[in-house]
């Protein structure tokens, strides 16, 4: 991996949400909560959120310890899911995981993705591709559970 590599991978935007994480603080009280490790690198999200009257995302907290590109991701994810319902964070978490898998979008479909198109270069190394889904895969996790509300 030379230093071009390393500056591609670790940018300005992801640099900036690794060293001052939005959203760190746990949501309480809380409507979903869930925990996402991975157990090869030890990275950990968790994710915890309060929905407003009309079911939309109003607090997110996403803390936990890890790589630049897993806790830059949750603090993305925490910036782009507020305000968005159940259904438009289900129809995000699968857009970002097709931006993983190296799909092709349209200008409209990138600018839906905000700063999580810097996260697209993480395609280039991809064993760092799970420190990216991490904080999406603990979401997944947390909607799949009954609302505790």
């Amino acid at each position: 991996m030379t230093m071009d590599d390393l500056d591609t991978l670790y940018g300005e935007i992801i640099l900036d949400h690794f060293r001052n994480p939005r959203n760190a603080a746990a949501v309480e009280p809380y409507d979903m909560w869930a925990e996402g490790y991975n157990p090869f690198c030890g990275d950990q999200v968790i994710f915890t959120a309060s929905l407003d009257s009309t079911q939309r995302f109003a607090k997110i907290g996403c803390n936990g310890q890890g790589c630049a590109i897993s806790q830059a991701s949750a603090s993305m994810m925490s910036e782009i899911l507020k305000g968005k319902t159940i259904d438009e964070a289900k129809a995000l978490l699968e857009r970002f995981r097709s931006a993983m898998r190296g799909e092709v979008f349209s200008e409209e479909e990138e600018e839906a993705l905000g700063e999580l198109v810097a996260l697209q270069d993480v395609r280039r190394f991809p064993i760092r591709i799970k420190c990216a889904l991490l904080a999406w895969s603990t979401l997944h996790d947390a909607m799949d559970q009954p609302i505790t509300s």
